[in-house]
Order: structure tokens, then sequence, then C-alpha cells
């Protein structure tokens, strides 16, 4: 009989024919044949070779992953399991950490990676698919290291295909696509661009009727039948399909209490602060002006952003600057030359680290050598103290001036305070009102 033939080729140690391959695999449809006969060949303790061990398990080789001529896709996938299930069988019969065993769990794996190419085939899927607002782009990647945002399953991007939310890129399998039920975060943002400012807002679990808050899954703080956890950004809870323990910094942490520890979030809050994170949507003189009095920094950065706006009409009168770009060294941060009030989170970790206030004193730095040391004609724009008539000549954003509320006209900031009654500039434009002559007709001409 054939199959006793390979049996006994097994007991000498000798490795199947190549022939024999193929069919090798239909012997885990015969466990008890395989138990009693085979497993103590599979324990023997000579030293075999490599080749003759990889061979003998389970009758698997090197061309193993080959599908029989003639054969149906159905057949291959119950095979693969048969296989699957006796490999899992060894694993817990073999020595632990053995050499054996290693190479048993290698087999696994490629094994159910087979199982899952014949389940779910490559097929000519869609470079772009639009889903509850999301635009799905085909990944090309081959990278195994993402998970599925639906399933929290691995993505195997070797033989399977996955999409990217290119708004919030939100990854799931290609088979997960159906089944999802998060609009995209980007949308959010861009009709909600605002902060929860409430720190931890939580109505407790029983207001959520002890479901998950996304998905509506029952949850419990005892894990039964599935572990409630918090998000710190909504304070609510989440099943751990929707909330994979991700931490983030919390706005509302950091606006009433300067903290920037990161925080457990779920999964749309995580992509929903990773979207908001640059966008300046902060007023902190009416959220918190009580900050300022407690943070230095946040004083020296106003006052930088300040004379950054008073440098701004220099740049955009002037062709050098013009030329130069010289305004594009902000392009990151765009705010800071529209206004000195409004701040993104980003720049609010930026300032607590310090990178922030570095940057920004060297741009500063660079505005101001070209106005008042490389361009002759931002020079001229200067100004000279009518006050004392002294000095050299004076810049609106220098640190010691003071610009005249009315007609900004800038002056030594010592001169302007001991004659804050009275402006030179002011008052020959009102001498000059009142000299004017009186167009208006006299009465009854």
């Amino acid at each position: 009989m054939e199959y006793d033939e390979r049996l006994a080729r097994f007991r000498q140690g000798k490795g199947p024919r190549n022939h024999e391959l193929p069919c090798l695999v239909e012997t885990c449809q015969e466990p008890s044949v395989l138990s009693a006969e085979v497993k103590p060949e599979l324990f023997h303790s000579e030293a075999k070779t490599q080749s003759t061990d990889r061979a003998m398990d389970l009758g698997l080789a090197e061309d193993h992953f080959s599908r029989p001529v003639g054969s149906f896709v159905a057949s291959d996938i119950e095979q693969l399991k048969q296989a699957i299930e006796e490999c899992k069988r060894l694993i817990l019969e073999l020595p632990e950490h053995s050499e054996r065993q290693k190479d048993t769990v290698a087999k696994l794996i490629h094994l159910r990676l087979k199982l899952q190419e014949l389940k779910d085939p490559e097929e000519d899927e869609p470079n772009l698919r639009v889903l509850l607002e999301h635009r799905f782009s085909k990944e090309k990647s081959k990278s195994v290291k993402q998970t599925c945002d639906k399933c929290s399953a691995i993505i195997w991007g070797l033989i399977q295909t996955w999409y990217t939310c290119t708004g919030c890129y939100y990854r799931c399998h290609s088979k997960c696509m159906n089944l999802i039920t998060k609009p995209c975060v980007r949308s959010k943002v861009s009709h909600q661009s605002e902060y929860e400012l409430n720190i931890c807002p939580e109505i407790g679990l029983d207001k959520q009727d002890y479901r998950c808050a996304e998905c509506r899954t029952p949850i419990s703080l005892r894990g039964v039948p599935s572990e409630a956890r918090q998000c710190d950004y909504t304070g609510q809870y989440y099943c751990s399909s929707c909330h994979w323990n991700d931490s983030a910094v919390i706005p509302a942490r950091v606006i009433h209490n300067w903290e920037f520890e990161p925080h457990k979030v779920c999964r749309s809050s995580m992509r929903y602060l990773t979207l908001m994170i640059s966008r300046p949507v902060l007023k902190l003189r009416e959220i918190n002006p009580l900050l300022f009095n407690f943070v230095e920094e946040l004083v020296e950065i106003r006052k930088l952003r300040q004379d950054i706006l008073l440098m701004k009409p220099y740049f955009i009168t002037c062709k050098e600057a013009m030329e130069a770009r010289l305004l594009l060294q902000l392009q990151d941060r765009q705010h800071f030359v529209e206004n000195d009030d409004m701040y993104s989170l980003q720049d609010l970790i930026d300032i607590s680290s310090g990178r922030l206030s570095c940057s920004l004193t060297e741009i500063h730095t660079t505005f101001a050598k070209h106005i008042k040391l490389d361009c002759e004609r931002c020079q001229a724009k200067g100004f000279v103290c009518e006050l004392c008539k002294e000095g050299d000549v004076l810049f609106p954003f220098d640190s010691h001036t003071s610009v005249c509320h009315d007609c900004s006209a800038v002056f030594h900031r010592d001169c302007y305070y001991d004659n804050s009654t009275t402006c030179p500039r002011c008052a020959r434009m009102t001498e000059r009102k009142h000299d004017a002559p009186n167009d208006s007709p006299e009465p009854g001409s």
C-alpha cells in the first residue's frame, strides 16, 4: 500500500519523494494514524538534517503552497485547515523553545497566510472608493504593521487588499469596507472646528444605557461582555474595538491647567485631535485670560507675534522682501501674520517645550535685520522721535519705543510717557484741519 510505504520511509529517516508532497498534506485527514505511527518518529531524538526535519513535519516542504492540478479551491481550503489543526496539536506536544517547535510555528504561520489568501483572493479592486464621506485610496504598500480600524486585525499587505481614507487616515481591509459605520472625521473638522473645552465631561455609563457611545455594543466596567474604556476627551465610554487606549494631549487640560500629559482617548477622538492640532481655533484671552499671568512663555510669544504684525506692512510694500519671500518662513503658522490672539494646540505644545520660542525669535531677528540693516527702502520708513529729536531711527517694533494709537507715530518710550498728553504729529494734523479753507457755502449765498 502506497501509504504504508511512505510511513516506512519516515521510520528510516528518509524524506518523501517530490511527487509525494501534495499527497502528504492529505495525511492530516487521518489523525489517528498520525498519532499512532508518525508521532513517535517525529519525536525521535536522533540528529537529522534541517531539510529532512522540515520535510517530515506533516509532509510540508517548499512546494506545499502549490495547488494540485485539477483540484478545487474548496478542497485546498479543507486540506489547509486540517494541516493547521495538526500543526497546532504538534506545537503543544513538542518541547517548549525547541528548534522543532519553532519550525512548526513557522509552518503554522505560512499555512494560515495561504489559507487567508485562498479565502480572500486579490481581485481587481478600484483605486478610489467613497463611503460615508470617506475617500478611500487603495494602498500599494506591503507593510504588515498596519491594523484594520474596523475588525482590529492585522492587515497582511502581501496578500490582502486594503484602503486608507485620504481625509482621516482610517485604514481597513477591502472586505471590511461594507461594514463601516463611522463617517469621516475630516467632515466634522470642516463643519465643527472647535474643541470640547470641559475637562472629561463624563455623563456616566448608565446614561449611555451601558453601551458603547459609538457602535452601541454592550459594555460594562467589569468587562462583561466587553470592557468599558473611557475617553478623556469626550468623557464617554467605548468598547475595545472603538477605544484602543491611544493617548493624546487634551486641549481642555492645556488651557485650564497648562497640563500636557497625554491621556487615553478613543479612536475617533484620536483622529479628530490629530486633524485639529494645527488649526488656530483657541482664543486664549477669551477662554482663560489668567493664563498669561502664570505662563511667562505666553507673554513672550505674544510680544513676538505683535512685532511681526508691525513688520508685515514693511514686507508687503518692499520689492526685495517679496522676492526673498521672507513671510514664507511662517507658512506653517499662517495665523501668526494675521493676528496675535489665536493659537493652535500645536502652538501651545511647542511653547511648553520651548521650540516655538527659539524658532520665532530667530525669525523675528531675520525680519528686523532686513528692515533696519539690509534694505534701504525699509530704513527710509523709520521714525525720528519728535519729542527729543535725538537718537537713531526708530521702528514700531523696537523694544524701547511707544506708538501713538491715533497717528501711529513712533517715539522713545520714556519721552512718550513724559509727554503723553501731547503728540506733535497729532497736534500738527489737528492744526491743519482748522487752518484748511471751509469750502461749504455761506448761509444765504
